[in-house]
């Protein structure tokens, strides 16, 4: 059926918060992609100016107005569309979108909401709706009452009893819920609930069962697939976007299995659901026994992480199907023979780990549950549980080799393995390192012991490594320049390393590392276990021939032929699925990984613009980065598509393969910045400023250094050697005085001190952070303001500039401050 729609008004997810970041920035650029092959003037609103959909040359139109109904009933008035869509910019869009239907604005104005119905998406948003629609085709939900105040909810609680979870409606990542287990808990979590909303769901707690979601699409003529199952490694209790996640699931037997798959196409088939949703079920270990938590009627941050897990894009398809297109109608864009009805199959697994930022925050508590703290995410790709568990763990970029390497000091490891924080994973290790079994760890976690079985064969195989030393011949010398301090745990001489001299049993050493290779350990971490440098592990591993494979994500398990550069790399391969035949111009983009606090969707801005430039060059592009809520990790935005780590390893594995003209690490923020000088001496050609030049900027000792030389004015400083030379600097200039760490990303750990007993902390904890680099401290001017220049330069001279003034004064982070331009 062709549609009648000339205009469609698109609503954004604005600024980025906590459960909800760049995938709506992904979502809405692919929706914007699939009106516009249609031929549909598109509108865009949404003030978030880092985003890919509110560049010049994807939408018709952008408004940078907030996403509240009384600015989009201007837009409406104005551009008079046929159609709205509410589906692609999160929670903010679906709430700002009911509230223009109840004022009765878009009826007045004829404004058509595209994709699944307003009286649907009430039915799946307000909980009392929720559980009466889910009744009569007798679903089960969660033993629940709906209520508006404080006398409603004890009314309530006499019908279920402790322990209960007690939710806001209408709410984005679990605001306002908590699980309750006595009066003055429920008294603190009701005050919280309704504070965020006036209705709040009083129900029962299913903590400890397993948490399995759904990927959903439907169209208007009834046709509904599932598009991928997701397991969360993390027990009921903890919100999914807390929570690690696997795809395919991985504890599930068939017949679970199918029987949630069936439960889930009656219930959206029965709401009406037109394009894209997400189910989630609990679901009893021991028994069939289920609940279905909730259906998000939009795009989510798990349809991102489902699009990218599978190739199947959710919001193109989503954005297709809500224009009253057929399923089998839409081609399936990877293998280009195949349409959206046939559901992905995966021969390799995906894994999502969250990224949070807790220790910039003080007195924040670190127990994390129904309610989302976590700032980013990362997703892993390989042919086993461990490789991508111990991928995942270094992607989020937190100082981590892998799962075997941890530095924390467990008083508890009991606590911790019962109240969950971001230190959990590193407490399961450091259990089963302690000899305490699968089966105590299992009853205090309640993860599945599957997944904890898995991972202690990577514990037990680290044994195996620091014995390696008795297969090879070990040669004592100079540590070498920048070898990270931390992890040398070795009586060895301060300044002294172990090197490979002889192979002593070449099948013993080859097993060995091989066998960790297909465990995910990183060069680094086998390194690491036995005091040797990372690249004598990488010189080793060649010599035996022990190297990754390519493999290409294809949606159907090979069945049909990929169309598209979808790749990861693994060690669990025999040979590569494409091949590398060296012809014309060629770069490679470092992208920026996970979100944190500092680096967010702006860097993701930076690298598909970068893309597109060099695509004008006529360079053949790579991409490289594993965050599954950007645009830059789009196959249709580049050549090749590496979703891979970013670290010196997997870099120089593919440069190995691609033999490019060089590599980009300027637009990708901080993790790439960090690569620049290793990647260089180790022959890389990179694009742009010498990594020479870069690491005279990012390293404060030598930045302050060439700013004396050159005679620039800067606030009196000085190298921290230890805690005697910063007091005695402090007795010289007084206080207060700024702690300033080298390479960090937003300031981490930066801090200016005003007393002995703050210097004392922060140059501890800064110490910490820039273990590998110098820690300066230099006098903090009062009462100073603060200017920034942003400018590109070519050759020393300034092609371009932008002067920003601070309305704050100097002490507030750039990217906390006001800015006025």
């Amino acid at each position: 059926m062709k549609h009648k729609f000339k205009k469609i008004l698109i609503l954004g997810s604005g600024g980025l918060k906590i459960g909800q970041a760049g995938e709506f920035d992904y979502s809405g650029s692919q929706a914007i992609k699939a009106f516009k092959e249609e031929g549909i003037e598109t509108i865009l609103i949404n003030p978030n100016i880092a985003t890919i959909q509110t560049d010049k040359g994807l939408a018709d139109k952008v408004y940078f107005l907030s996403v509240k109904p009384e600015f989009v009933k201007k837009v409406i008035k104005k551009e008079k569309p046929n159609a709205i869509a509410l589906s692609f910019g999160g929670q903010t869009a679906l709430n700002c979108g009911i509230k223009l239907y109840d004022q009765g604005i878009l009826n007045k104005y004829e404004v058509k909401v595209l994709g699944t119905p307003i009286s649907t998406i009430k039915k799946t948003e307000d909980r009392d709706l929720f559980v009466k629609e889910l009744n009569k085709i007798k679903v089960k939900t969660p033993k629940s009452v709906a209520v508006k105040n404080k006398k409603e909810a004890y009314k309530a609680l006499k019908k279920i009893g402790y322990p209960i979870i007690v939710r806001a409606a209408y709410t984005l990542g679990g605001q306002g819920s908590g699980f309750v287990k006595n009066d003055q808990e429920l008294e603190d979590t009701l005050n919280k609930a309704f504070s965020y909303s006036k209705q709040v769901l009083i129900e029962e707690s299913l903590k400890g069962w397993k948490e399995v979601e759904y990927e959903v699409v439907r169209d208007a003529y009834d046709n509904c697939v599932t598009v991928c199952n997701m397991e969360n490694f993390d027990p009921l209790g903890i919100h999914t976007g807390e929570s690690i996640v696997v795809a395919p699931s991985q504890t599930l037997d068939n017949r679970e299995y199918h029987f949630l798959r069936s439960l889930a196409i009656k219930t959206i088939k029965h709401l009406k659901i037109v394009g894209e949703c997400n189910i989630q079920y609990a679901l009893d270990p021991k028994t069939l026994d289920y609940r279905v938590i909730e259906v998000n009627a939009r795009l989510s941050r798990s349809s991102a992480l489902a699009s990218k897990a599978t190739g199947y894009p959710l919001a193109y398809i989503a954005a297709k199907l809500a224009l009253n297109q057929k399923l089998y109608e839409i081609k399936n864009a990877i293998t280009k023979v195949t349409t959206a009805c046939f559901e992905p199959a995966l021969d390799y697994l995906v894994l999502k780990f969250p990224r949070w930022d807790l220790n910039k925050f003080r007195k924040v508590s670190e127990q994390i549950g129904s309610e989302m703290k976590s700032v980013g995410e990362v997703m892993a790709i390989g042919r086993n549980f461990q490789e991508i568990m111990q991928k995942a763990i270094r992607m989020l970029q937190t100082g981590s080799y892998g799962f075997t390497d941890w530095s924390f000091e467990f008083s508890d490891i009991k606590k911790e393995l019962k109240e969950p924080t971001p230190r959990r994973i590193f407490a399961i290790a450091a259990a089963l390192e302690s000899g305490m079994s699968v089966k105590e760890i299992a009853e205090l976690s309640q993860i599945d012991p599957w997944f904890l079985f898995k991972l202690k064969e990577i514990t037990d195989h680290r044994i195996k490594i620091k014995k390696l030393k008795n297969f090879i011949k070990l040669k004592c010398v100079p540590k070498p320049k920048n070898y990270p301090k931390s992890r040398i745990k070795t009586k060895n001489k301060k300044n002294k390393i172990y090197k490979i001299a002889k192979i002593l049993d070449k099948k013993a050493v080859e097993s060995i590392i091989s066998k960790a290779k297909k465990l995910g350990f990183s060069d680094a971490q086998i390194g690491w276990q036995m005091d040797v440098n990372e690249k004598e592990i990488r010189s080793l591993r060649k010599k035996l021939k022990i190297l990754p494979t390519v493999k290409q994500i294809d949606t159907l398990a090979a069945e049909f032929p990929a169309k598209t550069n979808y790749l990861y790399l693994t060690y669990n391969g025999k040979e590569n699925d494409i091949e590398y035949i060296s012809k014309g111009k060629k770069v490679i983009v470092l992208g920026s990984g996970p979100y944190c606090i500092g680096s967010s969707v702006e860097f993701d801005w930076c690298c598909v613009n970068t893309i597109k430039k060099f695509k004008k060059l006529k360079y053949q592009t790579v991409m490289v980065n594993y965050n599954p809520e950007t645009v830059s990790t789009d196959y249709d935005e580049c050549d090749r598509l590496y979703f891979e780590e970013l670290s010196e390893e997997r870099v120089l594995d593919i440069w190995d393969l691609e033999k490019a003209n060089g590599v980009v690490v300027s637009v990708g923020g901080q993790i790439p910045n960090n690569l620049a000088l290793p990647l260089y001496r180790q022959n890389v050609k990179i694009f742009g400023t010498n990594p020479e030049n870069i690491d005279r900027a990012e390293d404060r000792h030598k930045f302050s250094s060439m700013l004396d030389s050159l005679g620039i004015k800067q606030p009196k400083w000085q190298e921290l050697t230890n805690i005697q030379s910063a007091l005695k600097f402090t007795k010289k200039v007084g206080f207060p005085v700024l702690v300033r760490p080298s390479y960090v990303l937003s300031g981490m750990a930066m801090a200016v001190a005003y007393n002995e007993k703050h210097l004392k902390n922060y140059l501890n904890l800064a110490t910490q952070i820039s273990s590998e680099h110098p820690v300066v401290i230099s006098k903090f001017q009062l009462g100073s303001k603060e200017i920034e220049v942003d400018a590109v330069a070519k050759n020393g001279k300034i092609v371009i500039y932008a002067i920003g003034e601070h309305i704050e004064n100097a002490g507030v982070h750039s990217g906390d401050a006001t800015i006025a331009l």
